[in-house]
């Protein structure tokens, strides 16, 4: 079974100190990367007639960002083996495909009998049945399965081919009803939730299963006229099975009441019980994060500069034009400016601001071109910033030069929080090079490449204030550089005195 993790590895003997024991009955040696105090999940995709490529990271996401789960992922699940089940307390159904193969259907079944939790997610209601809902790849290659019966036990429902048939209409925007509030699950929740779904109709239900909301298919949009249900659970053996119908796509995984209920009926599938809080969204609100101003303007960026910021917990960022950016409230509210714009005038107010904004001690990270900023302000490139890219020559100084497309292969020169993690990296930018430098800079990363100066990453000789100035960022290959962008993370919480773990600095 090929699988990959959502999460990062932790050393071997703090996962077998791991709060969470093996499943009942769990036989064979517990993979030693998973996290401690983690419910160990298994999302099982590869196949579907939805947009599993998509869908299925963002499950993986919206469990793991709850602090809750390790998360790692199957496209493979023909290979499952009950030993490697046992390993885990949860298993996610993503998945609308062929049948599985007797091996791993029984892997399957056994292990949920046995007391592993599932969760079955929209598309996965109705594979392996009487619907030939995966006409297609039975045209193409020609095999026609026979169902598997024992699903629709494990599940709770199936499509049938009728009358009356299953189904749904088009999709629209319906709520979501709880009729049992008192469910783990949905306590705490309010009564209802809105969503953009398809809504199922007409399924065949397992006696027994506990439905836990319905919605009304209205017949104007093709529906059946009465409340269908669309979350239950059940039991299989000793599982615990939550099974909901909605998540079509991205579009409808989105909605805080598909959020909320996914995740916490992840959490019961696997422990019996439910602590994650009753309101979720998929981007969960930050806990003190830095605020970030990116400065803007004067030269032209690619939309990738954005994905910089994106998907820390520690950081939150605000896009801003130049003339704009440098107000003195606008300042005040304002941990960290990250310079990416190309200007050369700036107001007699805009300098005052940004020298009491340094002096107070807040911080700065200068990106690419904004390293050309402000020739005629001599204080800003040489004290503050510690080097001036050099639009035209000046007195001594000689016009500075790039050259675009360039593979750098960088160094990592000191040990430092800016470059913590940072390994040499392979990176296709621009290069700078005949750059005015002050003797004083502290150089972090420099590269050997002939078209650049040398000079990639360093700390500025001011003092009042924390700053670092990046060379790199130039494009989209920069900006979606795993390593350009840890860097840059990394700057951005050291000049806001924190370290990349969020705590305060002991160096200074």
């Amino acid at each position: 079974m090929r699988t990959h993790s959502c999460a990062a590895v932790l050393p071997v003997l703090a996962c077998l100190l791991g709060i969470f024991a093996p499943p009942a009955g769990a036989q064979g040696n517990l993979d030693p990367f998973f996290q401690p105090g983690k419910i160990r999940t298994l999302i099982i995709s590869g196949r579907n007639n939805h947009d599993w490529r998509s869908t299925t990271p963002f499950l993986g996401k919206l469990l793991t960002q709850t602090g809750r789960f390790d998360v790692r992922v199957t496209d493979e699940p023909t290979s499952l083996s009950l030993n490697e089940l046992r390993q885990y307390h949860l298993i996610i159904m993503n998945y609308c495909g062929p049948r599985l193969g007797p091996s791993s259907e029984h892997a399957l079944g056994s292990a949920i009998q046995a007391g592993l939790g599932f969760v079955v997610v929209h598309g996965a209601s109705y594979p392996f049945g009487e619907m030939e809902v995966l006409a297609d790849h039975h045209r193409r290659t020609g095999i026609f399965e026979q169902p598997w019966p024992d699903y629709f036990e494990m599940i709770g429902a199936k499509w049938v081919k009728g009358p009356p048939k299953s189904g749904h209409g088009k999709r629209h925007v319906f709520d979501v009803k709880f009729v049992d509030r008192e469910h783990p699950i949905a306590k705490g929740m309010a009564a209802s939730f809105p969503i953009s779904d398809e809504l199922y109709h007409r399924l065949k239900l397992k006696k027994g299963i506990h439905i836990l909301a319905t919605a009304y298919r209205d017949p104007a949009t093709g529906g059946t006229g009465r409340d269908e249900p669309i979350l239950w659970t059940l039991r299989y053996g000793k599982g615990r099975v939550f099974h909901t119908t909605l998540g079509h796509d991205l579009g409808a995984m989105v909605a805080p009441g598909f959020v909320t209920t996914f995740a916490r009926g992840a959490e019961w599938a696997a422990t019996g019980k439910v602590t994650l809080p009753a309101t979720m969204t998929a981007e969960p609100a930050k806990k003190n994060p830095v605020r970030v101003q990116l400065v803007v303007g004067g030269h032209a960026y690619a939309p990738s500069l954005y994905g910089v910021f994106d998907g820390y917990s520690d950081i939150a960022a605000t896009v801003v034009d130049q003339p704009s950016a440098y107000g003195k409230q606008r300042l005040r509210d304002t941990d960290v400016v990250v310079m990416y714009d190309m200007m050369q005038p700036i107001s007699n107010e805009s300098k005052a601001n940004l020298r009491s904004y340094l002096e107070s001690g807040k911080g700065l990270v200068v990106l690419h071109h904004a390293l050309a900023d402000y020739q005629n302000w001599e204080w800003w490139w040489r004290d503050v910033v510690g080097a001036r890219y050099v639009l035209k020559g000046w007195n001594d100084l000689p016009q500075s030069d790039y050259k675009e497309g360039i593979w750098m292969r960088t160094k990592t020169v000191a040990r430092h929080p800016v470059t913590k993690g940072v390994p040499p990296m392979l990176i296709h930018d621009k290069g700078y090079a005949h750059m005015w430098y002050s003797p004083r800079i502290k150089l972090l990363v420099t590269t050997e490449h002939a078209n650049s100066d040398g000079k990639l990453a360093w700390i500025s000789p001011y003092e009042k204030a924390r700053v670092v100035a990046i060379q790199l960022g130039h494009g989209p290959e920069a900006h979606n550089h795993p390593d350009f962008r840890r860097l840059v993370h990394n700057a951005i919480l050291w000049t806001a005195r924190r370290t990349t773990d969020g705590s305060s600095p002991k160096e200074k």
